[in-house]
């Protein structure tokens, strides 16, 4: 038997698919240019087309909220289990949290 893969994006078939209304568009250019701010609370909804800056799929749909920025990305506080981890993630892969909070 062949060994299984382990890459970055395994399993991911259903999780990283558009839509078939959006496939092959690139998100508008106020989405990628939003700025956000410290404190402020967004959701990540990867983006399959961008693969810069993608964080894991593990963070796809969580909450978090930005700490700071880093270039281009944004530094964001995101609680997973018991724990509380920093990743770095560009804006093309965040949106502003419509929730409360």
């Amino acid at each position: 038997m062949v060994k299984h893969s382990k890459g970055y994006r395994t399993r991911t078939r259903k999780l990283l698919k558009k839509n078939i209304k959006e496939k092959g568009s690139i998100p508008p250019l106020s989405k990628i240019m939003r700025k956000y701010s410290e404190g402020e609370y967004v959701s990540i909804k990867i983006n399959p087309s961008f693969h810069y800056g993608m964080p894991h799929r593990r963070y796809h749909g969580k909450v978090g909220k930005v700490v700071g920025k880093r270039g281009r990305a944004y530094e964001i506080k995101v609680n997973l289990g018991d724990k509380e981890k920093l990743i770095i993630v560009r804006p093309e892969h965040l949106e502003k949290f419509k929730g409360t909070s």
